[in-house]
This record gives structure tokens, sequence and C-alpha cells, in this order.
């Protein structure tokens, strides 16, 4: 009692000290939310997709193992459908021409492929011919001659399912991007050359659709949509918790003076990003939204109170200094909780979480000095009028802790079965990161891309980087023998669109050296003969369509690219477990390797980020369980408040697998920062309740009521708040901030229904269990 007492005079004095120089803490407050703040000018935006893989990342290091030996595979695929479904019409080959032509001026391209400059071989004679496809003008193209040319085309494996899908009816243009990643506007300004040919040759071509895809979309994609939710996200946030905060506290200086605190807690949390140098990605972007939706209900626990107290009949100045003593500590709590579920992202394996994670804590931290500096020395220079009917007892909370009291052990085993029925649930949830699915349709690159993926071909790659026995032995007939039989093995797969092959070029030059005759589509039985067909080949290719992109530079292994169709992310990974377990067996040892791309590395990084969070939550769990146990000097009541936290989580997502079924990422940093804002319920309905119990001297019974009387109006508020926020953030562009935003609205909205009903039956059991025990001792 004395070290309460102490605590309490403690609060007393500095809350006297605030309301008593309120213009003074005020421009303190605002010095050091300014200061915090300025560091906006440095935030800049990162538009890589590879900023969601951590440098020690084992599939990332493999990436760019093979991008520093091959070609880099950020490309811009233009997807053109002609409306009258033939590919091979002279306007459509002449748009493919002239595209090719000009996709060579934009910035930073390196490779153009497309239909026309496919470089197709023949023979004539004794000699390899090696050419465009197409090198005449389409329109002096006999109606014979192009039925040849489609037939080719569609002939061959290099062409069909990447340039052009089977039908004829669609075809690509791929171009090969080479960013020297220097400078944030790379991207920007190769999409934007990119978008205006699309919409050059749209006009010219009104018959024709064309559309553009590609990895430097997506990374494009990501600044399209990191801009887009934070100019419509946090405004839309902004209004929406102004507008719920009048609406529940009915009072214009109470709004003002929050709408001031969560504008200056979120515009410090992106300030301390750009002081610490965190760039500014989808999940990042997100943070201010956030910080708004938390710092509020800091603000909502204390007004609450200060007009509960002038109601009362109590001055304004009294009434401050009371709600601020009876509402610090829970606050307090509540933000260091929240701060904690935030920096456990930390051992999230995407750094953009990092960042997310850091910049929230810390405007958390922000809101909780504001909250009881800012909040009061303000409250305490405008007018407050109390037009909220609150009083000692709220008429609803009094009922609904009475029906409680009344009902507790009916309710207690609904919400036992409530919570084991919604708990089963959750195993059936997928992981399913495919990055095209990210992106809702407001963004160009979603509705693009799934164009390209029913019309052309897949839009997931993935590439195995196959070693020969050693330098120029990539021509051992043993090596292209092995080569091509998984390459086939390959293209008998459901999910495969497309082999790329450097076996499909053997076999056509061996046909070529042979008169064209069909028998001799093989690959070569000599290496000598091998190596010199490749050899006439490159010397035969134009400049920019050599194969360095196939090949290493000692021609010790080659490169082949899968294309699979639009399939979940576990269904790659088992996927290329058969294609690499197909290797093992049935190829010499020295070829056997390890898939890598963009399609490996985000099919991989939810489990790696679920088992990395595994760790991060275990420690937020102990570290809530130790905080709760100290504040609440309680050990029964602080091992209590683990299953109306814990419980919570379990009916989220069980909601979310009944609902929904799949999630992302969002999985892996959804358990911590869930727990860390629903235990704010708990710590607050569960610090009045001890309250009462030790200075009031309430049974279980009273101290309910008293809880209830006290804060429920208050977690009722707060609870509003947030589902309102985080329902503002489900309608982010980006997947993973939208599917937060629904799974953090479902678990919060459960966490109140457990702290109404379960925790208050659950407290009234053990005190009834305990009195049994003590009779029988």
């Amino acid at each position: 009692m004395q070290h309460r007492q102490k605590y309490t005079d403690s609060i007393k004095h500095f809350t006297n000290f605030v309301v008593h120089r309120p213009a003074l803490v005020t421009f303190l407050a605002l010095i050091f939310a300014f200061s915090a703040a300025l560091g906006l000018s440095k935030l800049e935006v990162n538009t890589n997709y590879r900023i969601f893989f951590a440098a020690e990342n084992p599939q990332l290091a493999a990436f760019e193992k093979m991008e520093q030996v091959y070609a880099k595979t950020d490309n811009i695929l233009f997807a053109i459908k002609p409306k009258n479904g033939d590919v091979f019409q002279p306007e459509v080959l002449t748009l493919i021409q002239e595209l090719s032509a000009e996709s060579w001026k934009i910035p930073y391209a390196q490779r153009v492929d497309s239909l026309t400059n496919f470089q197709h071989s023949y023979s004539e004679e004794d000699d390899l011919i090696v050419g465009d496809l197409i090198e005449d003008d389409p329109h002096t193209l006999s109606t014979q001659e192009r039925a040849t040319l489609k037939a080719t085309a569609l002939n061959e494996p290099l062409i069909v399912g990447k340039l052009l899908n089977k039908t004829a009816t669609a075809t690509g243009i791929n171009v090969l991007v080479n960013l020297p990643r220097e400078d944030e506007k790379e991207v920007p300004t190769a999409a934007q050359a990119a978008r205006a040919l699309t919409a050059k040759y749209q006009k010219l071509y009104p018959n024709i659709e064309i559309h553009t895809s590609g990895f430097l979309f997506m990374n494009n994609a990501f600044l399209e949509s990191t801009l887009r939710d934070m100019g419509t996200l946090m405004p839309a946030m902004f209004l929406t918790l102004i507008i719920i905060m009048y609406a529940l506290v009915r009072s214009l200086s109470a709004t003002f003076v929050t709408t001031l605190l969560i504008g200056f807690s979120a515009a410090a949390a992106l300030g301390f990003g750009g002081w610490v140098g965190f760039p500014l990605t989808p999940p990042s972007s997100i943070t201010p939204t956030i910080v708004m939706t938390l710092a509020i209900a800091d603000s909502v626990h204390i007004i609450v109170s200060m007009l509960k107290a002038m109601h009362t009949g109590m001055a304004k100045k009294e009434a401050i200094i009371e709600a601020i003593r009876i509402n610090f500590q829970p606050v307090f709590l509540t933000s260091i909780t929240t701060m904690i579920g935030f920096l456990m992202l930390n051992f999230s394996e995407a750094p953009p979480f990092w960042h997310l994670g850091n910049m929230t804590a810390f405007g958390i931290g922000v809101a909780f000095i504001l909250s009881v500096t800012l909040l009061p020395a303000l409250l305490m220079l405008l007018p407050v009028h109390t037009t909220v009917k609150t009083g000692e007892k709220t008429p609803f909370m009094e009922h609904l802790a009475q029906f409680i009291i009344r009902f507790n052990r009916p309710l207690l085993l609904m919400m036992v079965l409530v919570v084991a029925i919604f708990g089963s649930m959750v195993h059936r949830i997928e992981i399913n990161d495919q990055f095209v699915q990210y992106f809702d349709e407001s963004i160009p690159f979603r509705t693009d891309t799934d164009f390209v993926t029913k019309n052309l071909t897949g839009t997931y790659t993935i590439e195995y980087p196959i070693p020969a026995k050693g330098p120029e032995q990539i021509t051992d007939p043993t090596y292209l023998q092995h080569l091509d039989n998984f390459s086939t093995w390959l293209r008998t797969q459901p999910e495969v669109d497309h082999v790329f092959s450097i076996t499909d070029i053997f076999k056509r030059l061996n046909k070529n050296m042979h008169g064209d005759a069909p028998e001799w589509y093989k690959t070569p039985a000599e290496q000598t003969l091998a190596s010199q067909y490749l050899l006439l080949y490159e010397i035969s290719l134009p400049y920019g369509l050599d194969l360095t992109d196939r090949i290493n530079i000692d021609k010790s292994a080659s490169r082949l690219t899968v294309t699979v169709t639009d399939i979940s992310t576990k269904k790659v990974r088992a996927f290329n477990a058969r294609a690499e377990a197909w290797l093992k067996e049935n190829t010499p040892a020295f070829m056997h390797t390890q898939a890598t791309g963009p399609t490996i590395m985000f099919s991989f990084i939810s489990d790696r980020n679920i088992q990395a969070m595994i760790k991060g939550n275990i420690t937020l769990l102990i570290l809530i369980s130790v905080i709760i146990l100290i504040a609440l000097r309680h050990i029964a009541l602080g091992l209590t408040s683990l299953i109306p936290n814990l419980a919570p989580l379990a009916v989220g997502f069980g909601i979310w697998a009944f609902l929904i079924g799949q999630i992302n990422m969002a999985a892996a940093f959804a358990f911590a920062v869930c727990l860390g804002i629903i235990v704010d319920d708990t710590i607050h309905f569960l610090s009045k309740y001890n309250r009462a119990r030790q200075e009031k001297g309430l049974d279980a019974r009273g101290a309910i009521v008293y809880a209830f009387n006290t804060v429920g109006t208050a977690l009722l508020v707060t609870t509003i708040v947030l589902i309102g926020g985080f329902s503002v953030l489900s309608q982010s562009s980006f997947q993973i901030n939208s599917y937060m935003g629904i799974l953090v609205s479902i678990v919060i909205g459960a966490a109140l229904v457990l702290d109404f009903l379960l925790l208050p039956a659950l407290l009234i059991f053990l005190e009834d269990i305990s009195k049994k025990l003590k009779r029988h001792h």
C-alpha cells in the first residue's frame, strides 16, 4: 500500500505540474514532436521487390548469384491481342515489328525478344541461315507465307507458351532491362517510357489490345501502391477517427486535441524512419495509419475518465488530475505492450516489417508522451463542456455486468466452446504469397498481369542454373541428353506453361545441319559437332540477342527457365520439390541444382517468416506476461490474463480460416501485432478490477461491476475506434496491408467480446473455486 501511495503521489505531482503550467508543457511537447517529424524530409520510397528479403536470405543469395552469371530478370512484357483473334495478320505483325524496334529505346533496355525478331535458323544447301523470323514488311507477305510463318512459330518450343499462345491469338514482346539500382527514379522512368509506347501504339492500332506487365512493373506497383495508400488511406483514416471521436465524446475541444495528438504522433513515426534511414515500402507506408489508430486509444481513456469526473461535479482541473491518476499506469502499460508487439517484427525475415515495427513503436511511444503532457495541457487551455451523460454508473455497463454475474457459468462454458470451435479451424489456413495478388485491381500491374496470364502465358518463372562437368562442357552429349530429358519431363507437368532450355536450340541446329530432316530433331551425339553448331549459331546472332542470358562465360553451365501457371506458393514448392527430386534421381550428381528466382523467393518467404516469428511471439508472450505480473502485483491475475489475451487470436484466426482460408506474409506478423494491441483491453479491465479489490475491498462480483462502470465505456469506445481505423486499412491496395487490417479488426472485436464475457465469468469462477478450497481447509 505504501508503494501504491508513493506511485499515486508521484503521478499527482507530475499532473499538477502539467495543469498549472499548460502553456510551457504545450510548447515543450510541440518542440519534441516537431523535432521528430523533421525527419520526414529524408524519407525515400524503395520500389525494389528485393527489399522483402534480408541480405542473408538464402533464396535471395542464390538469385543474385545467378544474375551475376546470366542476364538480370527485370523485364517489361508487352502483351498484344488483336480483337479479330489472329496474330498473323499484316497489321498485327507490323505493330510487333515497330514496337520491338521502339522498345530498344526504353531506358535501361538490354534485350528485346519478340515474335518478329526471334532468331530462326534453317539450312540452305550447306549453309546455316540465322535471322529474324519475320524480316520483310508484313504487308508484302502472301496469305500462304503468313500461314507458313504461323506453322513455324507454333512448332517452335521456345516461342509457344512464352511469346505466342497455343492458339496464336495473343503474342508478347519481352524487354530485359538492366537497372543500375543507383536511383529510385530508374523504375518509374522506364515504366513511364513503356506506358508511353503502349499509349502511342494503342492509338495507332485501336483494334489491338496492348497491356504492359513484367517484373519492372511489379517494382513500379510497389511505388504506386505506397503512394496511393498514403494519399487515400491517411486522409480517410484521419477523417474517420475524427468523426468517431466526436460522435463518442461530443466535445469539440477534446476532438481537436486528440486530432493534434494523433497527427503529431503519426508525423513523428514517419520522421523517425527518415532520421534512421528506413525506406518507405507498402508495409511501412501504413505506419501513420496504424499509429493514428492506436494513439487515439490513449486519449479516449483519459478524456472519457475526465468527462465522467466532470459530470459528477468535479472541476476541470481536478477531473484532469483524477483522469491521469487512474489511467497513467494502464495507458503506460498498454503503450509498452503494444510497442513490444511491434518491436517483435524485428524477428521477421522481411526488412519492410522491421521498418514498420520500429517506426510504429516509436510513434506509439510519442503518442503516450503526448497523451500525458500535450493532451492534459491543451485540455486545460481550451474550454471543455460535458455533454456526455456518464456518471458513477453507466446504465448499459451496469446491466451488462449484472447479466454476466447472473449467468457467469453458462457464459463461461459458451465462450470456451466458441474459442475451441474457432481455434480448431486455424490449421485450415493456407499460406499463399503469389506476388501478383499482393495488388488489387486499382493498381494497373494487377489487371495487366491478369490479362497476360489469361491470354498469353504464366507470370511466375522458376530458374534452374544447371552445371555441366566443367568449362566448355555444356556441349557434352551426355549433359545435353540429360538436360533435354529434364526439359521433356517438365513439359509434361500440369503446372508448366513453358520451358526455355538450350537443348531446343541444339536440336533445331542439329536438324538444320541435316537438311532440316525431322528425324534429326534431337540433341547432337558428338561433342565436337555440338560445339561447332553453337559457334556457328552464336556468330550469326545480332547484337543484343546473344546467348549470354542462357549460357555462362566459360560454358560450364546453362540456365533453364520454367514458366508456371497461376498456382499458389504451396503448389510452387510442391512442384519444385518434384523437379529437384527428378534431377537427383535421373541425372549425374554434377547436374544437381536448386531452383531460384523471385517465384521461389516469395514461395519460401512466409515459411521463413513464420519460423522466425515463432521466436518473436514466444518472446513477446513472456515479456507481456512479466509486465502484467509486475504491474498488477498479483500472480493469479497475471496468469489469468493469458487466457483472454490468447483466446481472441484463436477465435480471430479461426474466423479467418472459415471466411477466407488463405493468407500471405501478414500471418507472420499478425500474431505479434494483434497480441500487442488486444492485451490493452485486458490490462485496463484487470487494472480497474484489481483497484476495486485492493482499494475498495470488493469481492470479484463487486469488482467486476466497478470495472465495467469505470472502464467499460472506454473499452467499447477504443474498440470501435480501433476497428474503424483498421477497417480503413483493409481498403489498402496492397493485399498484405489489407489482410492485416481485416484480421486485426476481427481479433480486436473478438477481444472485446471475450474481455466482456469470458474474463469476468472466469474471474468469478476462480474466486468461487478459491472460496470452496478455503472452506475445505
